[in-house]
């Protein structure tokens, strides 16, 4: 009986991985499939390698792995240092590729080979699964033409921007999670062609892009100060 029971289990799964993901809980479900998410969170516990997470939730689809890195970016997860300019990092890598036109995304080897905690992942899965039925059920087809071509281009270059304000962004506690959910967004936009989304996205964005402006502004500001005090004495 428990051999049966886990057959019909893994069938179940099989039949989960081929579904397409079309929203946040689609891919919640699909991360599911990869840990358990009926067990309580175990810091200490098992790892699994990000090349198994991107194979699980289709690692040739930008749309899933965006939203993947979206969601990873506004998670506890990037409570742990570096994280979360790690996470820029490969989000800039996929929006380079998909801005520029390859059919799939490439993700390099080293990055695949990052081992990332079972149970730091299912507790993210708990902490996004009841904000993420509230958004899937704003999604539906609209304005889908601004996730097709040539509208994609632009779209992967508002992705770039969004990771690369990141950055600047990642000294003030909670400042990355704007840029985290325009990536979200446009992730979103391009799995469930919803133009409306994308344009959301592309206006967190240009707020994020000022809260980046004035941070750097600030501290050109501060070391020119610096400067002229030390270059005074």
């Amino acid at each position: 009986m428990r051999a049966k029971g886990h057959k019909v289990a893994k069938q179940k799964r099989i039949r989960q991985e081929k579904r397409p993901i079309e929203n946040l809980t689609g891919l919640l479900d699909r991360l599911c499939s990869l840990v358990d998410c009926e067990k309580k969170p175990d810091a200490t516990g098992p790892t699994v390698q990000v090349r198994q997470i991107f194979e699980t939730i289709g690692r040739r689809s930008y749309g899933p792995l965006l939203l993947f890195l979206g969601l990873f970016s506004i998670s506890p997860l990037t409570a742990v240092p570096g994280m979360t300019w790690a996470s820029a990092a490969l989000t800039l890598i996929i929006a380079v590729q998909l801005t520029i036109g390859m059919e799939r995304p490439w993700v390099p080897k080293g990055l695949l080979d990052a081992p990332v905690s079972s149970g730091g992942l299912v507790k993210a899965v708990d902490f996004l699964r009841p904000t993420a039925r509230r958004i899937d059920m704003l999604l539906r087809p609209r304005l889908d033409f601004l996730a097709r071509f040539p509208f994609i281009t632009v779209i992967g270059l508002m992705i770039m921007a969004a990771a690369l304000i990141t950055f600047p962004l990642g000294v003030i506690p909670f400042a990355p999670m704007v840029p985290g959910f325009a990536v979200v967004l446009f992730a979103l936009g391009l799995v469930a062609r919803d133009g409306f989304v994308l344009l959301l996205g592309g206006l967190l964005v240009a707020a994020a892009g000022y809260m980046a402006q004035e941070i750097l502004m600030q501290l050109l500001h501060q070391g020119m100060g610096l400067v002229q005090r030390f270059g005074g004495s």
